[in-house]
């Protein structure tokens, strides 16, 4: 229930279904029915039982009536997240994105921001 209504841990923060409406309606207007019909989820959280229809029937109540909602599981979600950071950290390309430990060490936590956002 939490990530659905943050507030009942002292979080002012959205819940999941906000965030995910907002992503998904801040991206281009041809896009948006195609990405409500295609939400797949990832990670070890969404294995929680029930997690798809929760956030279906959330997800519905904030999007308009004529764009269908479709939660796209797979059996090995628990594992993608993982897997499609090997996946691009094996990409020539993503190599200017390590931070090494000498980087590290010499910056300190600090260099994540400068170097990722």
């Amino acid at each position: 229930e939490v990530l659905f209504q943050p507030k009942l841990i002292g979080r002012e923060l959205q819940g999941v279904h906000n965030v995910l409406h907002e992503s998904i309606w801040r991206c281009d207007i041809d896009l948006r029915r195609a990405l409500y019909e295609t939400v797949v989820l990832s990670g070890g959280t969404t294995m929680l039982p029930g997690m798809d229809t929760r956030l279906s029937t959330e997800m519905k109540k904030l999007t308009p009536p004529l764009i269908k909602v479709k939660i796209r599981e797979s059996s090995d979600r628990k594992h993608s997240v993982w897997i499609g950071g090997s996946v691009l950290g094996m990409q020539s390309w993503f190599d200017e994105f390590w931070i090494t430990k000498d980087n590290y060490d010499e910056s300190g936590p600090g260099i994540v921001h400068r170097m990722c956002f």
